[in-house]
């Protein structure tokens, strides 16, 4: 944290940022000496450094000796965990969570829609032209009011969906790490959005009772980051227990789930359909079973694309700023020993 001293701080913008929300930047403090270098930054800029936000672009642990802070561009830390200077435990990371959780949502939202009202089948006539005879049996959907939607992972975009998905009349159940403290603390939350204290689920279950929870639902949506302890948490026994009529839609990443299971059972029809968003392998290769399962939709790593995603990052970064200068508890701090 920085001290409360007139000593100016140099920031270093490694970041594609408008010229007006670099003006945004500078206007939290005349102390703040910001410099934007895009895609390259100097080694002149390295030597000053103490607060950096980026994407790529980080220095060697010996080139950055004033850094103290780093606020990165995206929700996850797995692209970055491994450079040296992330493992740094004197420099403090950031991430931009909270920001994608609205439109995620509504990503999710648009898988179960698209299932329940058999958007690929319609898609799949509408391509020969064809008026189905006995369209009212087979377009009939339930709806998504009195369904229960399972959540794997309750953090900024778990807690959005359920607050979304409550708003639909459905159920809601979540697994969580720590089962027994629902509540939000040290996160960036849009302002009207999520479930900041965690009591929209009617019941959330610890890690190891996720088989348990999928038996119970019609939709799961897989929001984990990719850490050691969440690689194949979505094994073949949790795919096993899911309902024949059953829909998997993941946003987190690919690697939490076990691909060559989901595989098996989209193929043999164990499972109703999936929605996927993220791949072990990406771009997910041409050759992949995936591709051709009329069961499957599949997005290329865009669920959290939105047309204002510098402006609300940048939201987040003026916060942490603020917060830094003031010497508070920054949001959304990345803990090593958790791995996000």
């Amino acid at each position: 944290m920085s001290d409360t001293t007139s000593e100016p701080i140099h920031v270093v913008v490694a970041m594609n940022f408008s010229d007006a929300i670099m003006a945004e930047l500078q206007a939290v403090s005349p102390r703040l000496k910001i410099e934007r270098h895009f895609p390259n930054v100097p080694d002149r800029a390295w030597a000053e450094v103490e607060i950096l936000y980026t994407l790529r672009a980080f220095p060697q642990v010996e080139q950055a000796p004033r850094l103290r802070w780093i606020q990165l561009h995206t929700a996850g830390v797995d692209h970055a965990a491994k450079e040296p200077i992330i493992q740094a435990q004197d420099v403090d990371v950031t991430t931009t969570s909270g920001i994608h959780a609205p439109i995620i949502a509504e990503y999710c939202l648009l898988g179960m829609l698209a299932f329940e009202f058999k958007l690929p089948t319609l898609l799949a006539h509408q391509a020969k032209a064809e008026w189905a005879e006995n369209r009212h049996e087979l377009f009939a959907p339930h709806g998504l009011r009195g369904q229960t939607l399972g959540i794997v992972g309750y953090g900024a975009i778990g807690r959005e969906l359920a607050r979304q998905a409550d708003a639909l009349g459905m159920i809601v159940l979540a697994v969580k790490r720590d089962a027994m403290h629902p509540a939000d603390e040290g996160t960036y939350v849009i302002p009207g959005t999520g479930d900041p204290a965690g009591d929209i689920p009617t019941r959330i279950y610890p890690p190891e009772a996720t088989a348990a929870m999928v038996r119970e639902c019609d939709f799961i949506v897989v929001t984990l980051p990719l850490t050691s302890a969440t690689k194949g948490a979505i094994g073949a026994e949790v795919i096993k227990a899911m309902k024949k009529t059953a829909v998997l839609i993941n946003i987190g990443r690919g690697a939490v789930v076990d691909e060559a299971a989901l595989i098996s059972a989209l193929a043999a029809e164990r499972i109703r359909g999936a929605m996927l968003d993220v791949f072990a392998e990406e771009p997910l290769p041409s050759g992949s079973p995936l591709w051709n399962l009329p069961n499957v939709i599949i997005t290329p790593h865009i669920a959290g694309v939105s047309a204002d995603y510098h402006q609300m990052a940048a939201a987040v970064f003026i916060e942490n700023l603020q917060r830094y200068l003031e010497n508070r508890p920054l949001l959304n701090l990345f803990v090593r020993e958790r791995g996000y």
